[in-house]
């Protein structure tokens, strides 16, 4: 008996010694482990490497003996063994900012070094959001200087990319695709959904990526990755986690957000929440007096009256709520085994569509009122992962998801009783099959894809007087389905060090029903079933020519599958017009060229310019329509010219974009990017005229010192000017949107924005952000939005970790 008891305590000991003879290797700043870190001693006759935990052995090691850990994403970092052992046996490595410009995970799902990408990439990391202390992901991206933002209303924010924008852009969370069969041609405010506070890195792909993502990836392809649980060290539970406040004065925000990530050796959970309370935003005192809301509706004694604004700057009504959860699970039963289970909800107050609402009719308001209701969103996924070593993959990832979205749209016409809703509900399910397969020189990547969206539409007019309910048309035909099949395969080659070759091909099969109710369309038509298919492909190439210069080459097509949107929406698109269904639509394809160059005539200065070109062609377009002859229809009480989308134009974009970062000193950097686009697009009589989504000249320019635990950022934003002649024929008719010039036609000047931000890390634990945004108070609008940007903007954030 004391035998075995001295067996057990022997062994106990041998254990903890096994124990406190390993290290965990750890992200400083995402606490992930990192695998593939390099330990040796200072004359390298010692050396370990850590596991896919981020552990090593380093019984080998003296006591006393200096480790060196060595990784190539992170600064090299240099700790004696008894001080690894006092700090519990963790080393923390600090990202030294190349490593998302190595690897990126949006080309082919897996990760790839991004100097093997043909394609140019934008990646955002943690670091970056927490700087860039954006109110909604769409301001994030604006943040880049490489993403143009629309806005509509504050609740808002619709991404342009090379000349694209709404539904020829691509959206995905998690590898997830967001679009739905109702994404839509106009202003879209879906990626407000999606919490900036919550998200570990964005990668952007400017250009194509049709290959991998399918229907409507023409423009570009948006990726944003939440955050990841993370396990703990040995059989100890950690707990750790982050608390977050943000306050600005333009809009009086009030902004909270906690997360918390509990771990085991074998299980992770994390937990998040975000709040946010918007009021009213307030934009500049210089500027254009077109923008100032000199008077807005409210309801007195059962009338609609137009009273005057107190402070025209104060743009009414625009503030809304939201509040964003996510939930996370990851169990690892094996190391060759991944399963993760990601639950995301995001959900508004209604907010006002604040374009609508100051539009003119005969001198006098249009609107009393014109809202969203609230835009929810849910999301769940699970998503395996295995790795093997066979004839087939040595890598393989199965994502399934389901989402449900419901947004509402209500409005009233002033002195009207009737307030006019309609409210659709999508639910999308999506199977996802990816593999990767590593032969010596080359990697394959190859899956399929499966998408099944059904599309709820209601709608129906409510007296407001009376509470009498009226059946009225719904937006999209009521229980209509779109689906999407395919399979792909992308195949990259390291001809040699320093020249990568990458292909692809995908298949993409459309399958899309509708039915239109006899009581409520009067059409000629019940039905609109489409059943098409499309084939898109890409080649290129990045070569490093010398230790200065690397070009990288792209081709690839592109498409859009038509959607419920396309088919079978009804809406007033624009005063005196009404879009109806047509179900005899093809997919539009784009035939887009890429080529980059990057150059580094110093090590502290590095220079990438791209210039690119795509040609749009069955291009999917609004013009003007009829119904057994009639051109012209009754739409909520109002004559309205017949419109429909149809395959009915040709369009080529082409641009260039650049950036430079010089490094000064060790603390203080300069970098700058600019983005030119022109687009033309096929008019009904055969000209061309601007194409809507091709923004102005943008970019912007920061001046960053960075020394210790402070930060300091003083950067510029700014954009060109389109004169009325500049403008595409559908925006030289929304007056309500643009400044007037001399002769009295829309334009849309030139802004900048001289903002200021500094950060100070008081420990570890706790950080501070302050920023004066648009210091000299300038008024503008970016181009084609509703909505003034903030004024002079302060904005306070401090975030702790534990």
């Amino acid at each position: 008996m004391q035998n075995s008891i001295l067996g057990v305590i022997l062994l106990f000991f041998m254990l903890q010694s096994s124990y406190a003879q390993q290290v965990q290797v750890l992200d400083e700043e995402t606490h992930e482990p990192l695998a593939g870190v390099a330990l040796y001693n200072t004359n390298k006759s010692k050396s370990a490497l850590t596991n896919f935990k981020g552990i090593a052995n380093i019984s080998i090691f003296d006591r006393d003996e200096l480790i060196h850990f060595k990784h190539v994403n992170f600064g090299e970092h240099s700790i004696r063994k008894s001080q690894i052992l006092q700090n519990k046996n963790k080393v923390y490595l600090k990202n030294d900012g190349n490593e998302l410009e190595q690897v990126v995970l949006s080309v082919a799902k897996f990760e790839m070094d991004k100097d093997e990408v043909p394609q140019k990439i934008l990646s955002l990391s943690a670091k970056d959001i927490i700087m860039a202390s954006p109110q909604t992901s769409a301001d994030l991206l604006e943040s880049s200087g490489q993403v143009f933002v629309q806005k509509s209303q504050l609740g808002g924010g619709s991404p342009m990319i090379r000349g694209f924008a709404t539904n020829r852009l691509l959206i995905t969370v998690d590898g997830v695709r967001m679009n739905t069969a109702i994404f839509r041609s106009g202003n879209l405010q879906n990626i407000i959904s999606i919490d900036p506070l919550a998200i570990g890195d964005t990668e952007v792909i400017l250009g194509p990526g049709s290959v991998v993502y399918g229907s409507d990836a023409i423009g570009g392809v948006m990726n944003f990755y939440t955050l990841k649980p993370r396990f703990s060290f040995g059989d100890d539970t950690s707990v750790s986690g982050s608390a977050y406040a943000r306050y600005a004065t333009a809009n009086n925000e009030k902004t909270i957000h906690a997360d918390v990530n509990i771990g085991r050796e074998n299980w992770a959970f994390l937990s998040s929440v975000s709040f946010s309370d918007f009021d009213d935003l307030k934009m500049g005192a210089h500027g254009p007096d077109e923008y100032l809301r000199n008077e807005y509706v409210v309801r007195r004694d059962g009338q609609d009256v137009a009273i005057s604004n107190d402070d025209p700057r104060v743009q009414k009504p625009t503030g809304y709520e939201q509040i964003n959860l996510l939930q996370k699970v990851k169990f690892m039963p094996h190391k060759d085994w991944d399963l993760n289970l990601g639950l995301i909800y995001s959900a508004t107050s209604n907010f006002p569509r604040f374009d609508r609402l100051y539009r003119k009719r005969d001198g006098e308001l249009r609107s009393a009122q014109w809202y969203y209701g609230p835009q929810e969103w849910f999301m769940g996924n699970f998503k395996i992962n295995k790795k093997g070593d066979g004839a087939l993959y040595d890598k393989a990832q199965m994502t399934a998801a389901y989402q449900f979205f419901e947004e509402s749209r209500h409005n009233r016409d002033f002195g009207e009783d009737w307030l006019y809703n309609t409210t659709e509900n999508v639910d999308a399910y999506s199977l996802n099959l990816d593999f990767e397969k590593t032969f010596s020189d080359s990697r394959l990547f190859y899956g399929a894809e499966y998408v099944f969206n059904k599309v709820n539409s209601t709608g129906f007019a409510e007296n407001i007087l009376t509470d009498e309910e009226q059946v009225t048309a719904s937006r999209y035909p009521d229980d209509a389905t779109w689906q999407s099949i395919a399979a792909y395969t992308t195949y990259q080659w390291k001809i040699q060090e320093d020249l990568s070759f990458q292909s692809g091909l995908r298949y993409n099969h459309i399958l899309v029903n509708a039915d239109f109710d006899e009581n409520l369309y009067d059409f000629p038509f019940k039905k609109a079933n489409i059943n098409t298919g499309a084939l898109t492909g890409s080649a290129g190439i990045n070569w490093q020519q010398n230790r200065f210069i690397g070009w990288r080459l792209n081709l690839s097509t592109a498409f859009r599958a038509p959607n419920i949107d396309d088919v079978g929406k009804i809406f007033d698109s624009e005063p005196g017009a009404v879009v109806v269904p047509n179900p005899d639509l093809k997919p539009e394809y784009a035939y887009s060229s890429e080529l980059g160059f990057d150059w580094k005539p110093a090590e502290n200065i590095s220079f990438i310019a791209t210039a690119f070109y795509t040609y749009l062609n069955d291009a999917m377009v609004r013009r003007d329509f009829n119904l057994n002859g009639e051109t012209e229809i009754d739409y909520q009480g109002e004559p309205s010219r017949v419109q429909a989308i149809q395959n009915a134009s040709k369009a080529f974009v082409y641009g260039f974009e650049t950036g430079v970062e010089i490094d000064f000193s060790v603390a203080l950097r300069l970098t700058s990017q600019i983005s030119l686009t022109e687009g033309k697009e096929e008019q009904e009589d055969g000209s061309t005229a601007a194409l809507r989504h091709a923004a102005p000249i943008f970019g912007n320019t920061h001046l960053i010192w960075h020394k210790k635990k402070l930060k300091f950022d003083l950067f510029a934003e700014y954009n060109g000017q389109f004169d009325y002649e500049d403008l595409a024929p559908s925006e030289q008719g929304k007056t309500y949107l643009y400044a007037i010039d001399d002769n009295g036609n829309p334009y849309s000047p030139s802004w900048y924005s001289l903002n200021f931000t500094g950060q100070y890390e008081f420990s570890k634990k706790l950080l501070a952000t302050a920023s004066l945004e648009n210091i000299t108070n300038q008024r503008y609008r970016t181009y084609s939005s509703g909505i003034a940007a903030a004024g002079r903007n302060l904005v306070l954030s401090l975030r702790y970790s534990f």
